[in-house]
């Protein structure tokens, strides 16, 4: 088939990558690629740190699509880090948050070390010394989403403006959805902190600082990534003196060592959030169009089974009947 795929963030470009690997015909539509949501994620492959009461329904798609990610990286000649994930934290209330996190990945049957002060310490020295307890969750990898947009654009082809002649269109376009799709998405605003140099950790670290959740995510390359806030907004997403203030001072209480690192970047991009915050992956109601948005905090984990999902539906017409976009529309119709 001829296809377009509209947004050239990471959930279009993986869709697009898959269907050319199935032989279909594929260009990629996007005055702006790669420039969204996924140029600032964390990149971080956590469907256990993510896991919350009433999305428990995430946890098992983000372990098929974990699943999925070696043979991608591979393909994309992209590391992975796998030294796993610290969730931690910093005060007594902040431990109730991390052994609510942890019954309930006990109750779904994940692996979960718990750690005390001092084998929090031994397992990341660069710890500080108010982080009182935790767990280390180690099939919680990360990736750099910049790594895997430029490996993808170099694998498929984008262009401005849609020729208009395909057979199928993809819609992929993050928080802002074309007519008339728009009212399934909104975008909630998350700012992102990018340094160099000073102590950082060997491994994610995230977690909460008295109430206030915050993630260090360590690069091979010396950057570490810190973030993210999570604003509902009507305006463009732009990053706040508040919202940068309240994340350098708990990530720094996480991470001492941080206070030495020269800040290379300070960012803000909206999430695209539906009303149950699952995704919307499958037919949108329009003949001809097929729906694959609505990632919220997941994009970068879920990118490789959305784009199993949207490629097998293209062939077999298969639906995730979790993740059907009509969900969301009156009795299967557009409102």
């Amino acid at each position: 088939m001829r296809v377009a795929v509209l947004g050239a963030g990471i959930i279009g470009l993986f869709c697009a990558d898959e269907l050319i690997l199935r032989g279909h015909e594929v260009t990629v539509v996007d005055p702006r690629p790669a420039s969204g949501a996924s140029y600032a994620a964390a990149g971080m492959l956590a469907p256990s740190a993510e896991v919350w009461h009433g999305e428990e329904a995430l946890l098992a798609l983000g372990l098929r699509s974990l699943d999925l990610w070696p043979e991608a990286a591979a393909r994309l000649g992209v590391p992975l880090q796998t030294t796993g994930t610290l969730l931690v934290g910093a005060d007594h209330g902040d431990l109730q948050q991390v052994e609510r996190q942890r019954a309930l990945l006990e109750k779904h049957g994940r692996e979960v070390a718990v750690l005390d002060r001092r084998a929090l310490r031994d397992e990341e020295p660069e710890l500080g010394r108010t982080v009182i307890g935790g767990v280390l969750l180690r099939d919680d990898p990360s990736v750099d989403p910049r790594a895997v947009l430029a490996a993808l654009l170099a694998r498929v082809p984008v262009v401005p403006d849609d020729p208009g002649s395909a057979d199928l269109v993809v819609v992929a376009t993050g928080s802002v959805l074309p007519a008339p799709f728009t009212s399934l998405v909104r975008g909630v605003r998350g700012e992102i902190v990018r340094a160099r140099g000073g102590s950082v950790p060997a491994r994610t670290v995230r977690g909460w600082v008295h109430g206030e959740p915050v993630y260090v995510v360590p690069r091979p390359s010396g950057e570490v990534v810190i973030g993210a806030t999570s604003e509902e907004h009507d305006a463009e997403p732009v990053p706040t003196v508040g919202g940068v203030l309240r994340l350098l001072r708990a990530a720094r209480e996480l991470v001492p060592g941080l206070d030495r690192a020269e800040v290379t970047e300070v960012i803000a991009r909206d999430r695209p959030a539906t009303a149950d915050n699952l995704p919307l992956v499958g037919p949108s109601g329009v003949d001809g169009v097929v729906l694959a948005a609505g990632h919220f905090r997941h994009g970068v984990l879920l990118a490789p089974l959305t784009a199993q999902l949207i490629a097998d539906h293209v062939e077999t017409g298969r639906i995730e009947p979790g993740l059907d976009p009509r969900r969301l529309t009156r009795a299967g119709a557009l409102r």
